[in-house]
């Protein structure tokens, strides 16, 4: 079976990258933008930096902020609600992976009415038709939304995430500015940062890794490791690095898929409104040991690319633990918990194993796993 490969059209990647926006709405022919971000993006002046390029351009645009960090399923309608009656003919996108699933959600539902529902969305959907097109302006280092072709929406009715994955809502282009992402708290450059990590672990030793996705992945984990401690400390090189690596290691993801920490993490982000980021961090290296045994020698190049010396000397339990333990110095050295005891309560751990193991990330996992493997995992987390 061939393997399929879907990236952004355009990408602009550097400080000022946003002020190419102008120039590629005038160029498309766009009319009317609808401006997805979230209220304290609005509120820190984010997000203006964003509209000063347009209002300068004298290009149009409506506002649309009712979003949540986790998005809901009510987030996504009331925004197709908005972009109907807005005039608009493309998306802008302006935030971390809330702003851009949101604006993805909305863009297919436009461009495919008979899923305005939202949850038929759920999976891999027959949608037909190309999504209103996207331009995505990320302002976390994190979630490599604007070159992946998933969104998650959160179903509150139900305390769920739905994994959508549809290669017709990707951002037509993304303008990747380290500018954008300057205003990140600590604890925000860590969590999305260490998300990052996790795309780029997951995504090299998932089940349906090749070369081509390998090359982006173990890129993608270098440049994070030697990056995310300087730019928690808000160094501008740190910054710029890690804009980068976290858009190579959704190159790679994106494509090939993922595994179990996410699984296990979209469920505390449903029920707690735990932040994705910090749940994968902490979710990590636990299944990091638990997987090793069929990665290969892959931890091997995971422990080499994240800085460990003497890999190519060391035995297979060697490597994989050097793999591990460098994950876990990371973590810790940009804050991150250890474990779940102040997140998840033990009686909802049921729960939470059967919707990690019904998530569309599981079956990427390199190792067979049961909903009594992650009911174990889970415990072995508080």
């Amino acid at each position: 079976m061939a393997n399929r490969f879907v990236l952004n059209e355009t990408s602009y990647h550097g400080k000022g990258a946003i002020a190419a926006i102008a120039d590629e709405a005038k160029g498309r022919g766009f009319t009317k933008a609808f401006v997805c971000s979230d209220p304290d993006l609005i509120k820190f002046g984010v997000t203006k930096k964003v509209l000063d390029v347009l209002d300068e351009a004298g290009l149009i645009y409506e506002v649309y902020s009712e979003i949540k960090p986790n998005p809901t399923i009510e987030n996504v309608q009331t925004g197709v609600k908005a972009f109907k009656v807005s005039g608009a003919d493309y998306l802008i996108a302006i935030g971390g992976g809330s702003s851009m699933d949101t604006a993805k959600a909305i863009g297919i539902i436009i461009a495919n009415p008979d899923f305005e529902d939202v949850r038929s969305l759920e999976g891999v959907a027959p949608t037909k038709n190309k999504s209103v097109p996207i331009f995505a302006v990320p302002t976390t280092a994190g979630t490599a939304a604007e070159v992946t072709i998933n969104y998650v929406i959160t179903d509150v009715e139900k305390n769920r995430k739905m994994v959508c994955v549809d290669p017709k809502d990707i951002p037509v282009i993304a303008f990747v500015d380290p500018d954008m992402m300057a205003s990140m708290p600590k604890g925000l450059t860590a969590a999305t940062g260490m998300d990052a990590l996790t795309h780029a672990i997951e995504g090299y030793i998932t089940a349906g890794a090749w070369e081509l996705s390998d090359m982006f992945h173990l890129k993608a984990i270098e440049i994070i490791s030697r990056s995310l401690r300087a730019a928690v400390e808000n160094d501008p090189k740190g910054r710029e690095d890690m804009a980068l690596g976290q858009y190579v290691a959704g190159m790679g993801f994106s494509n090939v898929g993922l595994g179990i920490v996410h699984s296990m993490a979209h469920p505390l982000g449903a029920l707690y409104d735990t932040p994705h980021g910090i749940a994968n961090a902490i979710i990590l290296p636990t299944v990091m040991e638990y997987n090793a045994e069929a990665t290969g020698d892959k931890y091997k190049y995971i422990a080499k690319a994240m800085g460990m010396e003497g890999t190519e000397s060391m035995t297979q339990e060697e490597y994989r633990k050097a793999a591990v333990d460098a994950v876990r110095k990371l973590s810790e050295d940009v804050g991150i918990p250890k474990d779940l005891k102040d997140i998840v309560k033990e009686e909802d751990i049921p729960f939470l194993a059967q919707s990690a193991y019904d998530d569309a990330c599981r079956p990427g996992n390199p190792k067979e796993t049961s909903v009594e493997d992650i009911t174990a995992l889970y415990k072995s987390l508080l």
